[in-house]
C-alpha cells in the first residue's frame, strides 16, 4: 500500500482488506461450515450431494485461478474486488430461497467465478504489496488472523441469530422453522457482503499496486512456471487446504460422535473460527522471525498429531474437554498455515510484478481439494455411519499432513531453487 498515505488511511485499507478477504467466502463456505447438519436437513440433501456442489465450484475455480492471475497483474484490486463482492452477494438471495440441488450446484459454479476469477489473485497481490520486503509473514498472518476474527464474530453472531428464530428446545423445531432461520442468516450474510463491496470501492480509491503492462499477457505465468520451488509451494498449499476443508466436518463430528444438538454442534464448530486469529498472526510473526518454511513444518506436525488422535477414535461422548483441546490445537496448525501460504513467495524470491501470475499458478494446484475433497468427504461420511466416517476422514488428513511436512522440509533447504 502507498506508504505516503496517513497512518489512519493505511490501517483503514488494511481493515477493509481483512473484511473483504473473509466476507467473500461467507455464502459459499461459512454457512455450511457452521450449520452443516441444519443445511443438509433444510435442503434435504446428502453429504455427497453437497460435496458435488463444492466440486463444481472447485472445477470452475481451477480455471478461474489460472486466468485470474494475469487479470490481477493488469487491473486494479479496487475494481476486481468490489465487483466480486457485489455479484457474490447476489447469489445469496438465490440460496436463501432454498432452491433445488441442481440450482444450488449451479450457484456454486457461479461463485467459483465470482470469488476466484475476479477476487483471489487481486486480493493476494494487494496483501503482498502492503507487507514490503521484510514483513510478509506478519502481513499475511495479520490479514488472515483478522479474517479469522471477523469470521469468528460472524459465526458466533449467526449461531445466536439462528437460535433466536428457533424454539428453546431446538430438537422440537419443525422443518419450516429451520428453513426460515437458515434463510435469515443467509440473507444477513448477503447484505453484509454487499456493504463491504461498497467499502472496498471507497477505501481502495488510492491503492497503488504495481502492474506489468496495459494488456493481459502470459509473461508472468511463463516466468514463475520455470521455478521448481513454485510447484513445491503449490503442493504445500494443497496439503494445507485439505486441513482447512476438514474443518467443515467439525459441527457434524460434534453431532454424530459427541451427540450434540444442532445449536451446540454449531457452537463447537466456532472453536476453529476463534483459533484462527491467534494462530495465523502467531505463525506469521514466527515466520518473519525465523524462516517461513520452518514454521510450516511445525504447523503440519501439529495437524498430524491432532488428526491422528481423531482418526484413532480417542474422542468419545463425555470427553468434551479433550475434544475442545484437540480441535483447537488442530485448528491452530491448520490456520497457522493460512498465515504462511503466500508469505513463502518472498522466500521463493518471486518478483512483486509477477505476484498475480504466481498466485494463480500456485492456486491451480493448491486449491484442487475444492474439486475432489468435497465428494470424497461426502462419500466417506455417507458410507460410514457414526464415528467411523469421521475417523477415516481425519486419517486422510494425516496422510496429506505428512506429505506437506516432507515437502516443506525440501522447501526450507533449497529456497532459491
Amino acid at each position: 500500500m502507498d506508504d505516503s498515505s496517513p497512518s489512519f488511511e493505511r490501517y483503514f485499507k488494511l481493515f477493509t482488506l481483512i473484511l473483504a478477504g473473509e466476507v467473500v467466502f461467507l455464502l459459499p463456505f461459512v454457512v455450511t461450515r457452521i450449520f452443516r447438519p441444519v443445511f443438509l436437513e433444510v435442503f434435504d440433501i446428502t453429504n455427497f450431494e453437497l460435496g458435488s456442489a463444492f466440486s463444481l465450484y472447485g472445477i470452475v475455480a481451477m480455471v478461474s485461478y489460472f486466468f485470474g492471475g494475469p487479470l490481477a497483474d493488469r487491473y486494479s484490486p479496487r475494481k476486481l474486488v468490489s465487483f466480486s463482492l457485489l455479484v457474490t452477494s447476489l447469489g445469496g438471495i438465490i440460496m436463501a430461497m432454498i432452491p433445488s440441488i441442481l440450482v444450488l450446484t449451479l450457484l456454486y459454479g457461479f461463485w467459483g467465478v465470482s470469488t476466484i476469477l475476479l477476487f483471489w489473485a487481486a486480493f493476494t497481490k494487494a496483501t503482498r504489496a502492503s507487507g514490503g520486503a521484510n514483513s510478509q509473514g506478519n502481513t499475511f498472518g495479520l490479514v488472515d488472523g483478522g479474517r479469522g476474527l471477523v469470521a469468528a464474530l460472524l459465526a458466533s453472531a449467526s449461531v445466536l441469530i439462528i437460535g433466536s428464530f428457533l424454539p428453546e428446545n431446538v430438537e422440537s423445531a419443525t422443518g419450516e422453522q429451520l428453513s426460515f432461520a437458515l434463510s435469515m442468516v443467509i440473507l444477513l450474510f448477503s447484505l453484509f457482503t454487499l456493504m463491504v463491496a461498497g467499502l472496498v470501492w471507497f477505501s481502495f480509491k488510492d491503492l497503488k499496486v504495481e502492474t506489468k503492462s496495459n494488456k493481459i499477457t502470459w509473461e508472468g505465468v511463463k516466468a514463475v512456471g520455470k521455478k521448481s520451488i513454485i510447484w513445491k509451494q503449490a503442493i504445500i498449499l494443497m496439503c494445507a487446504y485439505v486441513g482447512y476443508k476438514c474443518t467443515d466436518d467439525f459441527s457434524l463430528f460434534a453431532s454424530d460422535v459427541l451427540n450434540y444438538d444442532n445449536v451446540d454442534s454449531a457452537h463447537l464448530a466456532t472453536i476453529a473460527f476463534w483459533t484462527r486469529p491467534i494462530a495465523a498472526v502467531g505463525a506469521g510473526l514466527l515466520g518473519d522471525r525465523f524462516i517461513h518454511s520452518k514454521i510450516v513444518v511445525v504447523c503440519f506436525g501439529v495437524i498430524i498429531v491432532g488428526s491422528l488422535i481423531i482418526s484413532l477414535g480417542i474422542l468419545k461422548p463425555g470427553r468434551e474437554l479433550m475434544a475442545i483441546i484437540v480441535l483447537s490445537s488442530t485448528s491452530a496448525g491448520i490456520f497457522g498455515l493460512r498465515g504462511l501460504y503466500y508469505a513463502l513467495l518472498q522466500e521463493a524470491k518471486i518478483p512483486m510484478v509477477y505476484t498475480g501470475s504466481a498466485v494463480g499458478l500456485i492456486s491451480v494446484i493448491g486449491f484442487t481439494p475444492d474439486i475432489f475433497f468435497g465428494p470424497l468427504m461426502g462419500y466417506i461420511l455417507d458410507g460410514n455411519s457414526g464415528a467411523s466416517g469421521h475417523e477415516i476422514l481425519f486419517g486422510v488428513l494425516t496422510f496429506f499432513g505428512t506429505i506437506g511436512l516432507l515437502i516443506a522440509f525440501t522447501f526450507k533447504t533449497k529456497r532459491a531453487a
